[in-house]
């Protein structure tokens, strides 16, 4: 399935000319060598680019439309027209070698064959340049002097003659596009993608732009030993995928990682989404919703409010379709290859449906100076971790596990919940917003929180034991800073983590303290001592006893109940 949609995400782009096609790929080019009409070298021409980076300015490799460049494992193959300095001048930054030496030449040996029959200026040139080549003199060349060690480090190069580069040249795309039609000597089969009879690719291209993956690409499709072979079935042989197919799905993947304003990466999982139509408004309006900017909040809110009037999506004057297939895939690095950390498909208007879900299970009261309406993805993650640490990346698997949950509008994963009351206790009680909502939502989606409208600020009906005593617990810690003005440390630091466990242990002690603190109140503002005194009054009617012990659930609900307390305090502090 997820092969298909790719193959036919290929076709849409193949049509707006956003891709290139069959035996043909983007390429990252760092030079050119620009050579004489009898193939002697002329000169070097960089083709790196100024491009921004943040807020600094960095040269960087320039795109190309070259041959269908190789998949390399461990064995020596070349690639046409474009190469590293190994295959095109077989030399590395030490110079030659026998291993770099066989590299050049099967450059060399496969040059010749495929523009054999070609006599234009261009192929004349380039074949004149692999017969005459000597990577041995290599580094006597002045013109390589300037630029050696930059022109060995790796970087793909690339033939011209001035401004007319070799991969344009019509005659050579010609003999290049025989070339590949005479590749057809490997196993034919029926391809698992399209259904259709087709040679079946035995090594499928590689993909990049996965984080942590391999930078030379990792392979999403790969069977490499013996272990995973059947019926004496070697390498892609095992999932029979045609060489179209195979070709189309690995060019879509790559062109979505490519993209540098859509793919989403949340601790090791990237995510790449896309409409069926390849129209990109779908993946703008997508990424605003998931992680909606905060410079764009109002826009998500207006789409969000149409969507609960049943009225159409009007964006930018265009008109989207919530009828729209939407798929997302999340990757994750696995060695050499990639693991899939979930799939989702769905109609377009659904998927806004669920994350509109979502966010009103959110909705919590938030301090005065937040600005944003929407907590996105990223932040929900980013509340489960430690924010002085260096290395802020959450659980693994949470981050594709909580995404999946929200598009298909299932429960939270446990470990959302459990990274957040961790990191809650972890803190001392430091409960934020973020915190607070993660809880109630989840709260709500996974236990069945009842009117969990009436939690999002503070529910002064409820009498639901844990709720009751985090407001007691926030009450008290707010008597002790009245009584002890800038105090540092307040008993939320000490008792919070055992009241929540276990109230029926610690919450006397409080009680006790809180008769010493409301004595120093009492001598200088009288009214807050009675305030104080009423509130503790009605919250302790509404308990029976204090339990022995709350489970995680109960320990939610004592969090949010703290948090509505505490908040609606500051609400007065503002007031007055």
């Amino acid at each position: 399935m997820i092969l298909q949609a790719l193959a036919d995400y290929y076709e849409a782009l193949l049509r707006d000319g956003k891709v290139a096609g069959r035996g043909w790929c983007q390429a990252r080019t760092t030079f050119a060598l620009n050579l004489n009409p009898d193939g002697s070298l002329k000169g070097v021409i960089t083709l790196k680019e100024e491009k921004e980076r943040g807020k600094k300015k960095v040269w960087l490799p320039s795109e190309r439309m070259v041959p269908q460049m190789v998949t390399r494992s461990s064995g020596i193959s070349a690639n046409f027209l474009c190469d590293n300095s190994k295959y095109i001048l077989g030399v590395d930054k030490d110079g030659s070698g026998k291993r770099v030496y066989e590299c050049f030449e099967a450059a060399r040996e496969k040059h010749l064959k495929i523009l054999e029959s070609s006599d234009g200026v261009i192929a004349t040139a380039v074949k004149g340049f692999f017969t005459t080549w000597i990577p041995d003199k290599a580094m006597e060349n002045d013109k390589l002097q300037e630029v050696w060690e930059e022109i060995t480090d790796g970087g793909n190069l690339i033939f011209t003659m001035d401004d007319h580069e070799a991969q344009d040249d019509e005659e050579i795309r010609l003999a290049w596009q025989k070339f590949m039609g005479q590749e057809g000597e490997g196993t034919r089969g029926i391809c698992l993608v399209t259904g259709r009879e087709d040679e079946i690719a035995r090594i499928h291209s590689a993909i990049k732009g996965v984080q942590g993956a391999q930078s030379s690409g990792a392979a999403l499709v790969s069977f490499n030993a013996p272990a995973f072979e059947s019926y004496g079935k070697e390498q892609s042989y095992n999932a029979p995928v045609g060489k179209y197919a195979a070709f189309a799905y690995t060019t879509a993947l790559n062109y979505l990682l490519s993209d540098k304003n859509h793919p989403f990466r949340f601790g090791d999982t990237t995510v790449v989404y896309w409409a069926e139509s390849g129209e990109e408004i779908y993946q703008d309006v997508f990424e605003w919703s998931v992680e909606p900017p905060k410079d764009n909040q109002k826009t998500i809110k207006s789409i969000f409010q149409n969507l609960k009037e049943q009225r159409g999506i009007d964006l930018q004057g265009i008109e989207l379709d919530g009828s729209q297939r939407f798929y997302i895939l999340g990757l994750a690095p696995n060695a050499a290859r990639l693991s899939v950390r979930f799939f989702y498909e769905n109609s377009f208007g659904n998927i806004l449906k669920h994350i509109e879900k979502h966010y009103s299970r959110m909705n919590m009261v938030k301090p005065s100076w937040e600005e944003r309406e929407y907590l996105g993805v990223g932040g929900m993650l980013y509340e489960t971790v430690n924010q002085k640490s260096k290395d802020k990346k959450p659980v693994p698997n949470l981050p594709g596990a909580v995404l999946k949950a929200i598009l298909a509008d299932t429960r939270y994963p446990e470990n959302l919940y459990s990274s957040t009351l961790i990191r809650i206790r972890a803190e001392q009680g430091r409960t934020t917003w973020g915190r607070a909502a993660i809880i109630k939502a989840y709260l709500i989606q996974n236990h069945q929180l009842q009117e969990g409208e009436k939690f999002v600020g503070l529910n002064e009906e409820t009498n639901d034991t844990p709720y009751v005593l985090g407001r007691i617990f926030a009450v008290l810690e707010n008597i002790q800073e009245e009584a002890n003005p800038g105090i540092n440390a307040t008993i939320r630091d000490k008792y919070f983590n055992s009241s929540c466990a276990n109230p029926a242990s610690i919450f006397p002690i409080l009680m006790k303290l809180k008769n010493s603190h409301i004595r120093k109140i009492e001598r200088e503002k009288k009214w807050k001592k009675i305030y104080f005194e009423n509130l503790l009054t009605e919250l302790t009617g509404k308990i029976t006893e204090f339990p022995k012990s709350l489970t995680l659930e109960e320990q939610g609900r004592f969090i949010l109940g703290y948090y509505h307390q505490t908040q609606k305090r500051y609400e007065k502090k503002e007031e007055e």
